[in-house]
C-alpha cells in the first residue's frame, strides 16, 4: 500500500513527460512547416538542396525513429526520402570498389585485347592455345584462359574450328602481286556517219594501278578479243607478263578462245560473280575516274579524237595524278627538280581539263 503513491506519482509524471514532448514535437512540426514555405517563397524552389553532411545526419537520425514516427513528424522532406538517404549511406560504408584490383590477377591492358582480337581475326585457323604461344613469344604475359575470356566478350568464337571461308578481300590481297583485271567501258563519239558507241578495253595491274588501254573498236568480235589475248600474254612486252590471275565479268566477249590463249599464257581467268562490280572494284573505278575527269566533260569527233584525248589522259594518269589506293602516291613520277625552293607551276592538259602542278627547274 505505501508504494501504491509512488507509482501514482511517477505515472503522473511519465504522463506529464510524455504530454510536454509531444507539444514539442507539435511545436517542431508547425515550426519546420513555417520555415519550409518561407524558404520555398523566399527561393522560388519547391525542393530543398540538402549538402551530404545534412542528409547523412537526418539519415542517422530517421532510421532510429522508424518509418512510422516519420511519417508523422517529417515535414520539409518525405519518409521514402530520409530512409533513402540512410540506405546510400549503408551502401557507401560498405562500398568495396575502392579495394578492387589490389588482389588476384591484374588486369591485361587494353593495347594486349587489341593484339589478341586482332591475330584472332588475322589467323582463323589459330585456337586460343595456339595464340597463347605466339604472345608468349612476343614477351606477354597472358593465359590460355583470358585469351578465350577476351575473345568471347568481342563475339568471337575461342575454338580454332572458325569458319575458313575465304573472303574476296583476302583472296586479292594473297595473290596481289600476281593479280590483274580487265573490263569494258564505252563512249560515244561523232563521226562522218553521226553518232556512234566505240568500245575501250582496259587492264589494270592491282599492285601498281598501272592501266593499260589494251585496244579501242567501235565493235568488239571473238577474232578482235582473241588478238588482244594474245597482245597482253606477248612474252616481251605484254602486259600480263608474270601475272597468274586475270578477273573479269561474264561479258560474252570473254569468250573461250580468249580464255584459252590467256591459260596458255601462265595467266588463269576468275569470274566476279553476276551483277556484282564490287568484285572488281580496281577496273571499275578507273572507268569512273577517266569518265567523271575527262570523257564526260567532252564532245568527241571521230576515232582519232578519241584516242588523243585518252592517251592525254593516260600519261596524265600515270606521271601526274595521285593515287588514294597507293598513300597519295603518283605511279611513275616524273624525276624531281635539284631546286626544292622552285617556283611552282600548274601543267595542263587538254586545255585546262587536266591540271598538275610541279617545281619549275
Amino acid at each position: 500500500m505505501k508504494t501504491k503513491p509512488m507509482v501514482m506519482l511517477l505515472t503522473m509524471l511519465a504522463g506529464w513527460m510524455n504530454r510536454q514532448q509531444q507539444e514539442i514535437i507539435d511545436y517542431v512540426i508547425a515550426e519546420n512547416e513555417i520555415f519550409r514555405d518561407e524558404l520555398q517563397k523566399a527561393t522560388g524552389k519547391k525542393r530543398i538542396i540538402l549538402n551530404d553532411k545534412q542528409r547523412r545526419r537526418l539519415a542517422i537520425l530517421g532510421k532510429r525513429l522508424g518509418r512510422g514516427v516519420l511519417s508523422k513528424v517529417c515535414r520539409a522532406f518525405s519518409p521514402d526520402t530520409i530512409m533513402l538517404w540512410h540506405r546510400k549511406l549503408v551502401a557507401h560504408k560498405y562500398d568495396g570498389s575502392k579495394n578492387r584490383g589490389k588482389g588476384g590477377r591484374p588486369r591485361i591492358s587494353d593495347y594486349l585485347k587489341q593484339l589478341i582480337i586482332k591475330m584472332a581475326k588475322n589467323n582463323k585457323h589459330l585456337g586460343c592455345r595456339k595464340l597463347h604461344g605466339f604472345l608468349k613469344y612476343l614477351g606477354f604475359t597472358v593465359s590460355a584462359t583470358t585469351i578465350s575470356r577476351v575473345l568471347r566478350e568481342h563475339g568471337i568464337d575461342p575454338c580454332d574450328d572458325r569458319p575458313e571461308r575465304t573472303t574476296w578481300n583476302e583472296f586479292i590481297k594473297a595473290h596481289w602481286d600476281s593479280l590483274c583485271a580487265i573490263d569494258f567501258f564505252h563512249k560515244d563519239i561523232w563521226t562522218t556517219h553521226g553518232l556512234v558507241r566505240y568500245m575501250v578495253l582496259v587492264v589494270i595491274d592491282y599492285k601498281t594501278r598501272k592501266v593499260q588501254i589494251a585496244g579501242i573498236i567501235p565493235q568488239a568480235n571473238g577474232e578482235w578479243m582473241k588478238q588482244m589475248a594474245r597482245n597482253l600474254t606477248d612474252p616481251i612486252d605484254g602486259f600480263l607478263k608474270g601475272k597468274k590471275y586475270l578477273i573479269h565479268d561474264w561479258d560474252s566477249l570473254f569468250t573461250k578462245d580468249f580464255r584459252d590463249i590467256l591459260r596458255a599464257g601462265g595467266v588463269k581467268c576468275v569470274k566476279t560473280t553476276v551483277a556484282c562490280p564490287n568484285m572488281n572494284p580496281f577496273v571499275e573505278r578507273f572507268v569512273r575516274s577517266i569518265k567523271h575527269e575527262c570523257l564526260n566533260k567532252m564532245l568527241i569527233f571521230g576515232e582519232s579524237h578519241l584516242r588523243y584525248v585518252v592517251n592525254e589522259y593516260m600519261e596524265h594518269y600515270h606521271t601526274e595524278r595521285p593515287h588514294q589506293g597507293i598513300g597519295n602516291n603518283i605511279i611513275e613520277p616524273q624525276p624531281p627538280t635539284q631546286s626544292k625552293d622552285g617556283e611552282i607551276v600548274c601543267h595542263e592538259r587538254l586545255g585546262g581539263l587536266l591540271k598538275s602542278y610541279r617545281r619549275a627547274a
